[in-house]
Order: C-alpha cells, then sequence, then structure tokens
C-alpha cells in the first residue's frame, strides 16, 4: 500500500521572490496590455486556449525572471463568481513553486474583488488544483454566466473537468 505525502498548506501570501538555482529571482507582477503578447506565446506553448485572452480578462497575474516570462495566472469575472484561467509556467522553470505561487495570488485577487466563488476547468491538472482548495463538480453546476464564457463554450474541449473554489472557506483565520 502506497503512502500518500502529506498536504503542505498553501501560503495565503507567498514569498515575492523565488530564486532558480542558477537564475534571477521570480517576481509576481499583474497583467498588462504590455505582457499580453508574451503571454499568449506562452499559452501557446503551454498548449492552453487562448480565445479570449485578453477579451474577457478582468485581472491577471505574471512571473517573471528578469525580463523572462516564466508564468501566468488570469480572472474572468461574472458578477460574484470568477473563471481562473491561463494558469501557465513556461517548461524550464516547473516545479519550482512558481504556478503555486501564481495560483495562491489569483484566489486571493479573486477575495479581494468580493468574488464568492471562483471555477475553473482542467484536462490536465485536477489533482493540482484539489490541493489549492478547488473541487471537482459537473459543468452543468457551474454558475450559468460562466457556462456563457468562450472558455467553457467553446476554448476548452467538454471533456475538460470543471472545479470550484468556495473562496469565503479560504478566508485566514483573524482570530
Amino acid at each position: 500500500m502506497e503512502r500518500e505525502a502529506p498536504e503542505r498548506p498553501v501560503p495565503a501570501h507567498p514569498p515575492p521572490h523565488h530564486r532558480q538555482p542558477s537564475g534571477p529571482p521570480v517576481a509576481l507582477q499583474p497583467l498588462t496590455p504590455e505582457h499580453v503578447p508574451a503571454v499568449l506565446a506562452l499559452l501557446q506553448a503551454s498548449g492552453l486556449p487562448q480565445e479570449g485572452f485578453p477579451e474577457a480578462v478582468a485581472a491577471g497575474l505574471t512571473a517573471w525572471a528578469g525580463d523572462e516570462l516564466v508564468g501566468s495566472a488570469a480572472l474572468e469575472i461574472y458578477g460574484q463568481s470568477g473563471l481562473l484561467r491561463s494558469v501557465a509556467v513556461a517548461a524550464p522553470w516547473r516545479h519550482q513553486g512558481i504556478g503555486a505561487r501564481l495560483t495562491a495570488a489569483t484566489l486571493e485577487l479573486a477575495r479581494q474583488r468580493g468574488l464568492q466563488q471562483l471555477y475553473l476547468l482542467t484536462e490536465t491538472a485536477v489533482d493540482y488544483f484539489v490541493r489549492h482548495g478547488f473541487a471537482p463538480i459537473p459543468r452543468d453546476a457551474v454558475e450559468p454566466a460562466v457556462q456563457a464564457s468562450l472558455e467553457f463554450v467553446s476554448a476548452c474541449p467538454q471533456t475538460a473537468q470543471a472545479m470550484v473554489c468556495q473562496l469565503g472557506s479560504l478566508l485566514p483565520d483573524e482570530a
């Protein structure tokens, strides 16, 4: 019988920098219009949908090592619901915590925007997102406004797993 490794909690406020063993520190920055071409190239290289990006994106984050884009995450907003999309890390930078930092920071951004739940679609990263507080759900259980998004309607295949994170359940303990 295999033992599962204990889950590590994702910090609410990840450290501002993470250093690749022989590279520059990685810093998170808000997504700006100037970043869009580099993010689109990263999404293409990662095999993720580019449709609707940046038109539907309300906010996002990018990860930079010097002047090199190494990661992205974006947020679409539909009332009190949001759609997490475009979470990508450049291949040479994977498995260093950059995706976790982007995911945690985007969840915090969603809470700051007053969202109650955040949805996503994934074909390959169900276990990853479970570790970040998301739970698999049927696609028809997703908020109708989010179901009408380009990501749900045409960008992602019908076989992609829908997931939800109830943001109120991730609020820091203020006791």
